[in-house]
């Protein structure tokens, strides 16, 4: 009876050792590296979006504490405070077209 339970943990380790053995040579291949590498850049992408998901809320979550609202897509503003007349309405733009970010106060 010793013998078959001593026989039965040596089939059971050696069997383990085997799939284990078959893993790590798959890892290995070619289409294992490619598995490896698709796996990476996923979670690098995710870890992305999640960091610039948490800078967006953080961001609105400042500028909701501090009186600072968006008048347009690239234009701050700062609520509360008087701005000194740029002969400017807020459609117009910078004369090579683009639009001027202005920020009023000191820095």
């Amino acid at each position: 009876m010793k013998r078959l339970v001593w026989f039965a943990a040596g089939a059971g380790a050696g069997v383990y050792a085997v799939v284990r053995a078959r893993r790590a040579a798959e890892v290995l291949t070619p289409e294992g590296l490619a598995d490896r590498l698709a796996g990476l850049s996923l979670g690098v992408r995710l870890f992305r979006d999640e960091v610039a998901t948490g800078m967006a809320e953080k961001e609105s979550d400042l500028r909701e504490r501090l009186g600072i609202t968006l008048a347009g897509p690239h234009r701050p503003e700062l609520s509360g405070r008087a701005s000194a007349p740029t002969g400017r309405t807020s459609d117009d733009s910078a004369p090579d077209g683009s639009t001027e970010i202005t920020r009023e106060g000191n820095d």
